[in-house]
């Protein structure tokens, strides 16, 4: 690490035997992109990625060893048209001048993922711009979203979750951007915890001659709130911005302290009543949560700040682009001046552009090359919902259990066996021996029957080295016909989505984008727009 700067971040010291190491397999290079639409803004960052098998260990997973920031875009406005929609044509020609300016063909990205937050997330045809972004800008980038996704990637963007492993600290990043506020719980380096509130820089924006052309439903309850009236289209009291952005700030310093609960100095605030938590939230505040409240159990070292509106907070903007922006980093800033019992600030690397270096250094896995693909051809597969089945340890697997287990895992999703390609996702942990493999594999037939009576391919995620042994019983000795991708050494979750990359070479190995799928429904609140002049300003 080179101080403040993320730019480079090597943990690999590169020798003669690099370009031996990529032309062996156990070196992959990938060039990642980020794209982050956000409620204020929009930019993306590309990145070089280098991985490293872990041979040493008798496994096939590769792990992060270098990142390299190799080219970021200017920020844009994210732009709206009159009728609340994200304005398609403009941030499509946004992003393929980004490519252009960076000398890279979509066709080169190998990973990456498309990150819709805050206000843009609530958009109608938010799925759809996603979609089409993912389709133009690479053969793997994906689409993905989430407040608790958002405020991982932001944490780990933003150099907090490196910051607290070098250090062996615990920090609370706190991202503000345009529309939310994401928090996350970082110790040692991992994530332990994440939240969300609806409290950000454009929740209101005004246009060149201070009329509202832009009100979020969050500002609108704050201005109510403090008995303010807003009117679309009309000017605004010379001190509203500063009351609203003033009321905001002491609802970010409610959740950051409930975040806090166990340092011991902030259990018992005036003014708040506190309970086994530590301080309870105040009605408004409650209201303003857009995730469950996030609690500390344990002292935090610092406070780090991320997103848009820290750039105003670590003095690095002074100008005002007509919204909360920089009067909110001055209500946060006075806030947390006022109270000495919290952690310390510390600088972050990264501020505004947190999130998509996070989204294009840090969704990657990639299979080890202990796989088994029958067609090459077949990949990519995008979008594949992950069917994660609880096996009970024991030390013969029975192909039975196993199958009730994968019907069981449809269920819960609500999916329908055999309506769509998944991904089933099986933990290993017991002693291979053959006639226990063998169960396993004739399990995975039986539960995924119906999947393969209609013909789609079986996809295959092993936690362990499996993937390429299972697959050779599924052809070999059960005599599966189907296409065949058996992965390993990745892990998943349900309720995950993923993404299957075309096979590296020479590595034989394949990249992997665990992502979430989080689109609201279109009957979810919208801010208002005024029709005039928008589309021009923001």
């Amino acid at each position: 690490m080179h101080d403040d700067d993320l730019e480079h971040e090597h943990y690999y010291e590169r020798t003669d035997s690099t370009e031996l190491a990529l032309a062996m397999g156990d070196l992959v290079r990938l060039l990642t992109v980020g794209i982050d639409v956000g409620s204020s803004t929009s930019h993306l960052m590309f990145s070089g990625l280098l991985l490293l098998r872990q041979g040493e260990a008798l496994s096939s997973r590769y792990v992060v060893v270098q990142r390299e920031v190799l080219h970021r875009s200017p920020v844009l406005l994210t732009p709206y048209t009159p009728d609340n929609a994200i304005d398609a044509r403009k941030l499509g020609e946004f992003v393929r001048e980004a490519y252009r300016e960076a000398g890279i063909d979509p066709g080169e990205v190998d990973s990456g993922a498309i990150i819709l937050t805050g206000e843009a997330l609530k958009r109608e045809n938010a799925r759809a711009i996603a979609e089409g972004l993912a389709g133009e800008s690479g053969r793997f980038v994906c689409a993905t979203a989430g407040h608790n996704l958002e405020a991982v990637l932001s944490a780990h963007g933003s150099g907090a979750v490196a910051q607290s492993y070098q250090q062996q600290q615990t920090f609370l990043n706190v991202d503000i951007g345009g529309g939310t506020t994401k928090l996350a719980l970082v110790r040692n380096g991992e994530i332990l915890g994440t939240a969300a509130v609806n409290v950000g820089g454009r929740l209101v924006a005004l246009d060149g001659s201070g009329r509202l052309i832009r009100i979020e439903p969050a500002a609108r309850r704050v201005a109510e709130d403090l008995g303010l009236e807003l009117e679309l289209g009309a000017g605004v009291p010379d001190d509203a911005l500063e009351r609203i952005s003033a009321r905001l700030a002491e609802v970010l310093l409610e959740v950051v302290r409930l975040s806090l609960a166990g340092h011991a100095h902030l259990h018992h605030h005036a003014g708040h009543e506190a309970h086994e938590h530590g301080p309870a939230l105040s009605p408004l505040t409650h209201e303003l949560m857009l995730t469950p409240a996030l609690h500390a159990h344990g002292d935090v070292d610092a406070l780090t700040f991320s997103g848009g509106v820290s750039e105003y907070l670590y003095e690095r903007e002074q100008r005002d682009f007509g919204d909360l922006g920089r009067p909110l980093a001055l209500a946060v800033r006075r806030c947390l001046a006022s109270q000495p019992a919290l952690p310390p600030i510390q600088a972050s690397g990264e501020r505004i552009r947190a999130t998509a270096i996070g989204a294009s250094q840090f969704t990657v896995q990639v299979s080890g090359n202990t796989i088994a693909v029958s067609q090459q051809e077949v990949l990519p597969l995008h979008n594949l919902p992950v069917i994660h089945p609880r096996l009970a340890a024991a030390e013969l697997v029975q192909s039975e259990v196993v199958a009730k287990a994968i019907r069981r895992a449809h269920q819960r999703l609500d999916l329908e066996p055999g309506a769509q390609p998944v991904a089933l996702a099986l933990d290993w942990s017991g002693t291979p021996w053959h006639q226990s493999l063998h169960n396993l594999a004739q399990g995975i037939v039986q539960g995924l029957e119906a999947s393969l009576r209609a013909g789609h391919p079986l996809v295959l995620v092993f936690n362990a080295d499996l993937g390429k042994t299972i697959g050779r019983i599924l052809r070999e000795e059960l005599g599966v016909g189907s296409d065949l991708i058996s992965i390993d050494s990745v892990e998943l979750q349900e309720f995950d989505y993923v993404d299957i990359g075309q096979v590296l070479q020479p590595a034989q190995a394949v990249p992997v984008v665990v992502k979430s799928l989080v689109f609201p429904a279109l009957s979810a609140q919208h801010g208002e727009i005024l029709e005039t002049g928008l589309a021009e300003t923001a």
